[in-house]
C-alpha cells in the first residue's frame, strides 16, 4: 500500500488534483479538479473501486446511479475512481446494463497517483480498494472508508453519513449520534462536562 506518510488525513486540506474522466451525460471526455470544486462551493464524494468489467463494482455502480440525483441535489459531486483508462470507463458505461443509469463523472486515475494520496493503492496489483471520500466545499476531508476488494458498499450508509456531515457544516455545537439518519433526528447539542455520563439523559430530554 501507498506510504502512510504522504496520506491524506481526517480534518486536513486535500491537495489539488485533477483527473480525466469519462462524462456519461454528454457521451464525451472532460476533467474535474478540487480547485474547480471548491470555486463551484460543492461537496465532492470519490469512490475507488478495483476495476472497470469486473463485478462487485457493477453492483456498486447501478446502487449509486439510484441516488445520484439526490447527491447531486444537495450539493455534492460524486467521481468514481480506478486506474483504468477514460477509453475503458466508455466501453464498460456502454456494455455493462448495470450501468445503464450512470450519470456520473467516471475518473481515470492511471497512474495511481490520486488512489496514493489517500492510501488505497495496491501497489503489487495496481488497483484501489473501496474507498470512500468525502471532501468539503472548503476542500477538508471530513469522512473516509475503505472496504477490501470483495465486499460491496452500502449506498444508504454513505448517504447518511453525507447528510449528516451537511447538516453538521454549520452547527459546530451539535454532534449527531449512531442513528442520526436525517435532518430532524435528534442530534447532541453542546456536549460537554455536563452531558458527561448523561448521554441517556440527553437522548431522551
Amino acid at each position: 500500500m501507498s506510504d502512510a506518510n504522504n496520506v491524506v488525513k481526517l480534518g486536513q486540506m486535500v491537495p489539488e488534483f485533477e483527473l480525466d474522466t469519462y462524462d456519461p451525460v454528454k457521451d464525451d471526455f472532460a476533467k474535474i479538479s478540487l480547485k474547480d470544486q471548491i470555486a463551484k462551493k460543492r461537496w465532492t464524494i470519490l469512490f475507488f473501486y478495483p476495476a472497470d468489467f469486473t463485478f462487485v463494482c457493477a453492483t456498486e455502480f447501478a446502487a449509486l446511479a439510484e441516488q445520484h440525483e439526490k447527491f447531486s441535489k444537495l450539493g455534492a459531486d460524486i467521481v468514481t475512481v480506478s486506474t483504468d483508462t477514460k477509453f475503458t470507463h466508455l466501453a464498460w458505461r456502454k456494455n455493462e446494463k448495470e450501468l445503464a443509469n450512470v450519470r456520473y463523472a467516471m475518473g481515470a486515475d492511471k497512474t495511481g497517483q490520486l488512489g496514493r494520496m489517500f492510501g488505497v493503492l495496491d501497489e503489487v496489483s495496481g488497483l484501489t480498494l473501496r474507498g470512500t471520500y468525502i471532501i468539503s466545499p472548503s476542500g477538508t476531508l471530513v469522512s473516509s472508508e475503505v472496504n477490501f476488494y470483495n465486499l460491496g458498499r452500502n449506498i444508504d450508509e454513505l448517504m447518511r453519513k453525507f447528510s449528516a456531515n451537511l447538516y453538521l457544516a454549520d452547527k459546530p455545537n451539535e454532534v449527531c449520534p449512531a442513528k442520526w439518519q436525517k435532518a430532524g433526528d435528534k442530534t447532541l447539542k453542546n456536549p460537554g462536562a455536563k452531558m458527561v455520563g448523561k448521554v441517556h439523559e440527553a437522548l431522551n430530554s
